[in-house]
């Protein structure tokens, strides 16, 4: 269950294009106001997915039905790379709970590394939609090792990842380990070099909109 937006043109490229280029990014606030509003269109394109139920609402003049989600959604992150996608998906989703994974990589010294887990804060997910960003699926280690945790937390009804650009060899092992996660991706780069990093992807997203650790 693979979404890439970039399979279906539209303004989405000109968020993605602006992330890639080596020019716009050097200016930290505009390359989180992209990732921001890649969020937004990723959740629009979620909600078409959800389920909805008819709720009245009282207007001045009497009572509309309108179509509200049915379940509650939960959006999570992983820290610190995945705030400005998070904060697009709950522009649009903004009473959703929200959970956050702080998680970094642990090189050792033959060039080989590990995700290491700081801490989790979590609501109960059983029975709701989750929503998990990150914005980067290079390996796949780090959204593997999030959901995972997040499993811990309860039975979602249905589970989305959101990213920005992911590598084949990453969303292929998120899917293989995931089969049931939406993937909902801007695109999709061919190579992860020796390093674990996306080519051509974008670089670091963390350094790139808060600056080097």
């Amino acid at each position: 269950m693979l979404h890439n937006l970039s399979m279906s043109p539209s303004v989405a490229n000109r968020f993605l294009a602006d992330l890639r280029h080596v020019g716009t990014q050097q200016n930290r606030s505009i390359f989180r106001s992209n990732m921001e509003r890649l969020g937004e269109i990723i959740a629009y394109e979620i909600s078409k997915t959800l389920e909805y139920t008819a709720t009245p609402v009282e207007t001045p003049l009497g009572v509309a039905n309108v179509l509200l989600p049915a379940r509650r959604i939960v959006l999570a992150t992983v820290l610190r790379a995945g705030l400005p996608l998070h904060q697009g998906l709950l522009n649009y989703f903004d009473q959703a709970d929200n959970a956050f994974i702080a998680a970094y990589r642990r090189q050792h010294r033959d060039g080989t590394f590990d995700i290491q887990l700081d801490y989790v804060t979590c609501p109960n997910l059983d029975d709701c939609v989750l929503i998990l960003s990150d914005p980067m699926i290079a390996s796949g280690a780090s959204a593997n090792l999030a959901l995972h945790e997040l499993e811990r937390q309860g039975t979602p009804h249905s589970i989305h990842l959101a990213a920005a650009i992911g590598s084949s060899v990453g969303v292929e092992t998120v899917r293989n380990r995931y089969p049931n996660v939406h993937i909902w991706i801007g695109d999709v780069d061919p190579e992860l070099n020796a390093k674990s990093y996306i080519v051509p992807g974008l670089g670091d997203a963390g350094d790139l909109a808060f600056g080097e650790k």
